[in-house]
This record gives structure tokens, sequence and C-alpha cells, in this order.
């Protein structure tokens, strides 16, 4: 598909039926005790990110961030502009696009919101509702550099080649996790950030539930 048609493919993927509730990868799929956390009414905070495309050469390209090494939360590791939902946000929206500026300078005037996935549940304790967003030709964007140590994009293609997502797992305290990865050139895509881009992956390329059985799946 040209960036053309692979943004109306994406527009009319996202405004399609979705179940509610935490999609089946990621953290939350191979971790059996988050479900079990989350049956037992553990909180988690609530928090957005924005998932950034943009067209270059005809083809679409997803803009990632890489965290400062020196902060004390996913230190150095590959993420999408995002943060905690603050109260007076009215919308994981206004989160993604309010942390996207303070990150990485983007103006929200140049972002068109295409829709958002269902929320990813973390082993961090987060629930992160991703908001997908198109660039407009023009945008500019540059590192807050007490947050984030480098801005780099990755063909959308790779990303959503399944046979790219890899399942690595490691010892984490004492329990072996499992998590997606998506190794990129020097950049280990991994975690939650892997996990949502799987989920993007199944939102795009999966059977798109009807409305009745939406109850089934969660």
């Amino acid at each position: 598909m040209t960036g053309e048609e692979m943004r109306a493919f994406i527009a009319q993927r996202l405004a399609a039926p979705q179940p509610s509730g935490p999609r089946p990868a990621g953290d939350f799929g191979y971790q059996p005790e988050l479900r079990a956390q989350l049956a037992a009414g553990r909180p988690f905070t609530p928090a957005a990110v924005l998932v950034p495309l943009f067209e270059r050469d005809e083809e679409l390209h997803v803009l990632l961030t890489r965290r400062a090494d020196h902060l004390s939360n996913h230190a150095g590791q590959i993420s999408f502009p995002g943060g905690r939902v603050d109260p007076v946000d009215p919308h994981p929206v206004e989160t993604a696009l309010r942390e996207a500026e303070e990150e990485i300078a983007l103006d929200r005037l140049y972002v068109d919101i295409a829709g958002q996935l269902g929320p990813y549940y973390s082993g961090t304790g987060f629930t992160i509702t991703p908001v997908i967003g198109f660039l407009k030709d023009g945008f500019s964007v540059a590192p807050h550099e007490a947050e984030v140590a480098e801005i780099f994009d990755v063909p959308l293609a790779f990303l959503m080649d399944s046979a790219n997502h890899q399942r690595h797992q490691k010892d984490y305290n004492g329990v072996m996790r499992q998590y997606y990865a998506m190794p990129y050139g020097r950049h280990y895509i991994w975690g939650a950030t892997a996990g949502m881009l799987v989920n993007l992956w199944e939102r795009l390329y999966g059977p798109v539930p009807e409305e009745s059985a939406l109850s089934e799946k969660t």
C-alpha cells in the first residue's frame, strides 16, 4: 500500500468496533499475575501515549523516543511520548498530546487523531491508552533533554510484520517474565512499547469483533 492507502486502511480499522478491557498481548497476556491483580482490585495508574505516524517517500513511519538514561523509571528504554493522565485532562487524547508537546515539542496542531486502542495493562502498574495520530506535513520535533535522549523513526511495515514480533523472557525478581521485542538496528524495542505495537497489528490485521461478541472476548 502507498502511504495514503495505509492511512485510509488504519482509519477504517480503528473506527470498527473493538473489545473493551485489556488486550491479550504483551504484559497482560503473558503475566497471569496481572489478571489476578486486576480481579483483586489492584489500582493501576491511568496513562496515555501518542503513537505518531507520518509519511516519508510514500511509506508510513512511526516516531519513537529513547528515554533519558538518568530517569528513575524505564531509563534508556524505547517508548512513545506519553505519561500519566493528569486529573484535569478531559480525555486520554489530551494526555497524549500534552505529553508529546512536553517531551518532543510536537505541536498538537500538526496531529490528526485517527483513534485509539484498548487499554494496555503493564507490569509496572499502568493502564495505558495508545492514541494513534497522523502527523501533518511540516511538523517538527525536538527532545526535551531532561526526559528524552533521542527521537528516531521506524517504518510501520517493519513493526507490522509479525515475523519481527519476537518473544523473549528474563528473570525479574525471581519471576520469569515473557515479553515482546522488535529489535531494529541498534534500537531494542521491547516491553510495553512492543506489546502496544502488537496490539496495533492485531487491530489492523486481526478479525474485527461484532458487538454481540464483545462480552465473550473479555
